[in-house]
């Protein structure tokens, strides 16, 4: 979602905040500004509706430099984009700021700051909280207390970056709901919300906890927490290099992602594994008695997370024998569950700063889970530092907006989580030595697989015109094919659908006909049979089909049959993330014949860090 860059520091930061902008728009967003202190206590700002080259552009027509600066790129919440909306925002005297997040109760206070003489020039929440400070600067006189007094009058979620033209060597930071990190340089420090804006300045971060409120200068850092206490939060040392979010010679990082899941999945598996044994401290140190103990899992995530996560549901239930239930976070915080005894709470995200999964982990601590464990690809995120167990995924950093290599390194972490559990139920040895092979496997399988982009970029052309598809799956292949119709809608903007194969006949039947391509992934495994069965419906009904299927499930080419050859020999616990990357593929060829932004697509953000 939106992003947020500062710096202070005894050079112009003006270059360090375009370049974090740049690095960030990866999580998706409508306009850009930044605003600086350069010599006086006047705040230069500068705004542009649409993408970070524009907002370069107006500083190239009206050069500025400073050495305390805010900058920001915005995702629509409040407010339509245009530039009056676009942050940062300000109000008297040169306070100005950025905010991640939505403020709930922004017309009560709107209301009350009308009152007092305060005008508004924009639509947003946003510009609430910056007349909010000021209010209480002039009972305070200095920032850091305005700001602290200020977050108390908030409901809602919010990272705040603020500055105020009568102290030009401080930036305040506030944190609630959404992530901010504090870069710690020499003799100049650095905020953002994403450490990956900061990689070329720094590798050495401070990570706020929920409710901090920090003063950064740029030779002090002073942080309280929701209590007013002074707090000491730990300085780490991330792990990512200044390139590690380029995209080299491939011409979308979509692309650069989908073929580095080979990659990526031998090191989600590295070091977790041996002697054909599952080491399952991989989890933690509490994990053994943990998994021994649990009865039930019950997994929460959105969107791409979730489909990694129903079929883990599959697996679970199929080689452990232990229920598992799999549902969306933004369905589960709402409602009251009924919690087994012994149930362990597994959620699933990328970015581990996602609203819906992080308000339903915080929910499961006081509903009696058993313990709660975290798959996450990064290691400093909310959701890994609240979660009990932890089993980070290691996809390396995915800047592409829709989903690919984070899936794949899911499901090879599930998978590994699969075999966990299983060892306390009802797994064998033998079994489990058999099934760690499987997933060992998984990187040689993938590269195979992307052997077959040619052909999926001529299937590509066979789709782009059309302007809807159906994706069809069973068993753990379902969640695949949901995955697939996700991947075409959001990228290519044609809408798509899946559904369980057995389901044709209960109503999405009608819709079938020769401008509905039908596509089909259809593994040699114990539900072969039925999905032929089923894909027999759609020839009959004239559809076109294009089946992903091995190359001994019995399937040929014909008039209204496009077989695409998979890999041979795959077996039941490797076909989802082997079927997946086609359709990744195809979607990708598909939205690069159509035209589309493919890494930021429209109205997606990269993490959604608000309901």
């Amino acid at each position: 979602m939106c992003g947020i860059v500062g710096a202070v520091a005894d050079r112009d930061v003006v270059p360090i905040l375009i370049e974090g902008l740049r690095r960030l728009e990866y999580r998706g967003y409508d306009s850009a500004g930044l605003a600086v202190l350069n010599g006086g206590s006047e705040v230069a700002r500068l705004r542009a509706v649409g993408k970070v080259e524009r907002l370069s552009a107006a500083l190239a027509a009206h050069p500025t430099t400073g050495h305390l600066g805010i900058a920001h790129t915005r995702w629509a919440t409040h407010g339509v984009p245009n530039e009056r909306n676009a942050h940062p925002h300000v109000s008297r005297d040169g306070v100005a700021l950025v905010h991640n997040g939505i403020i709930e109760n922004h017309e009560v206070l709107r209301a009350e700051l009308l009152a007092l003489g305060y005008e508004f020039s924009s639509d947003t929440d946003t510009e609430v909280i910056a007349h909010r400070i000021h209010h209480h600067l002039q009972a305070t006189g200095e920032l850091f207390a305005a700001v602290q007094r200020t977050v108390r009058d908030l409901q809602g979620a919010y990272a705040l970056a603020v500055i105020w033209g009568r102290d030009p060597d401080c930036i305040v930071l506030a944190r609630a709901g959404c992530p901010v990190v504090i870069g710690i340089g020499a003799d100049e420090n650095f905020v953002a919300s994403d450490v990956a804006a900061l990689l070329p300045v720094t590798r050495r971060f401070v990570f706020l906890e929920e409710g901090d409120v920090a003063c950064i200068r740029r030779r002090t850092i002073r942080v309280v927490d929701g209590q007013g206490r002074a707090a000491e939060r730990p300085v780490r040392e991330s792990e990512l290099s200044a390139d590690a979010v380029e995209r080299g010679d491939s011409p979308h990082y979509m692309l650069k992602e989908i073929h580095e899941q080979p990659a990526a999945v031998a090191q989600t598996l590295a070091e977790r594994v041996a002697g054909g044994r599952l080491l399952a401290q991989a989890f933690g140190p509490a994990a053994m008695e943990v998994l021994r103990r649990t009865r039930s899992v019950h997994i929460v995530a959105c969107g791409t997370s979730f489909h990694a996560g129903v079929v883990a549901g599959y697996f679970i239930e199929q080689l452990c024998r232990i229920p598992c239930r799999v549902e969306i976070a933004s369905e589960f915080r709402y409602r009251a569950p009924v919690v087994p005894a012994d149930s362990l709470f597994v959620s699933v995200s990328q970015s581990g700063e996602t609203a819906d999964t992080l308000a339903a982990l915080r929910l499961a601590k006081h509903e009696g889970f058993l313990s709660t464990l975290a798959i996450c690809n990064v290691p400093e995120s909310s959701l890994v530092r609240e979660s009990e167990l932890v089993l980070l995924t290691r996809a390396g950093p995915e800047i592409g907006v829709a989903s690919t290599k984070a899936f794949t390194t899911q499901l090879a972490a599930l998978g590994m989580l699969t075999v966990a559990l299983g060892k306390h139920h009802g797994i064998d040895p033998e079994r489990e030595r058999g099934l760690v092979q499987r997933l060992l496997e998984l990187p040689a399988l993938l590269e195979q697989t992307l052997a077959l982009e040619p052909e999926l970029r001529e299937l590509a052309a066979r789709i782009a015109d059309k302007h809807h598809a159906l994706f069809l799956g069973r068993g753990a292949l379902f969640p695949i094919a949901m995955e697939g119709a996700l991947k075409l809608k959001e990228i290519s903007y044609i809408h798509a659908e899946a559904y369980a194969a057995g389901e044709l006949k209960h109503g999405p039947l009608a819709l079938v006909d020769a401008d509905m391509p039908v596509i089909a992934v259809a593994p040699n495994n114990d539900l072969l049979e039925k999905v032929k069965s089923n894909l027999q419906e759609v020839r009959a009904r004239g559809g076109m089909l294009y089946v992903f299927a091995d190359p001994e499930s019995g399937f040929a080419t014909s008039a209204d049959v496009q077989v695409i050859t998979m890999p041979r020999h795959v077996s039941y616990f490797q076909a989802p993330a082997v079927y997946t990357l086609p359709l990744q593929l195809l979607a990708y060829h598909t939205a690069v014949l159509k035209g589309t932004d493919v890494d930021q697509p429209r109205n997606l953000a990269k993490s959604v860090t608000v309901e």
